[in-house]
């Protein structure tokens, strides 16, 4: 099932069915599609993993030219590709096993990430799904969209929400297409096959079975 949770810049709103924050209307240049981006909730040390059911669309994004970044139905997170089991939770911080809030070595008091998280799936790596983009195509005839650029396609993330007669609506805002890297649509029989249990499989990081 599709999950969607719509966000104001950090602070949750609204929950039904895909994961979004605030963005304006006014759509975004195509410079900066495709570079890479870690989302907010990666920086909370409480905070486990997205979930390849999930569309997660983050505005106000300070990595992306684009301002937007865009978690397209990914497993796990960014900065830690494989994951970290409960068992492993008991072991030092700056152990190969554990994940830590980016950009730091997990030894310092709020730096260790103290709850489990699932691993990358091998068919749903962070370089294919997690990325910043804007947004293509919507509902408002009024709203600028951008145009996508080479390698990517235009696809329907996020379904119109919201009254449709009301242009203002933070979830009408958000609703429509956004740019994914070509052939990177989603489909729920995808393989479930994590970095964990295939480390050596094409898009698993170096050095194999070790979180940065």
């Amino acid at each position: 099932m599709l999950r969607i949770i719509v966000r104001t810049f950090s602070k949750a709103v609204f929950c039904t069915t895909v994961c979004l924050v605030t963005w304006a209307t006014s759509g975004c240049e195509p410079n900066g599609v495709g570079d890479p981006c870690i989302p907010e909730d990666e920086y909370h040390a409480n905070f486990s993993n997205f979930a390849a059911s999930e569309v997660y669309i983050e505005s106000r994004s300070f990595q992306c030219e684009t301002r937007l970044c865009l978690v397209n139905h990914f497993q796990g997170r960014v900065s830690c590709p494989y994951g970290q089991a409960s068992e492993n939770l008991s072991l030092p911080p700056d152990a190969p096993e554990r994940c830590r809030i980016p950009g730091t070595d997990g030894v310092e008091a709020g730096e260790s990430i103290d709850v489990p998280v699932k691993p990358w799936l091998v068919e749903r790596t962070a370089d294919e799904t997690v990325y910043c983009s804007c947004r293509c195509d919507g509902p408002d005839p009024n709203a600028q969209y951008c145009e996508c650029p080479s390698g990517y396609s235009c696809e329907e993330l996020v379904p119109e929400l919201g009254n449709a007669s009301d242009a203002t609506s933070t979830r009408r805002q958000l609703s429509g297409s956004y740019c994914i890297k070509a052939g990177t649509k989603y489909h729920p029989t995808v393989s479930q096959i994590d970095c964990a249990s295939d480390p050596d499989a094409a898009g698993c990081p170096e050095p194999f079975g070790e979180n940065p």
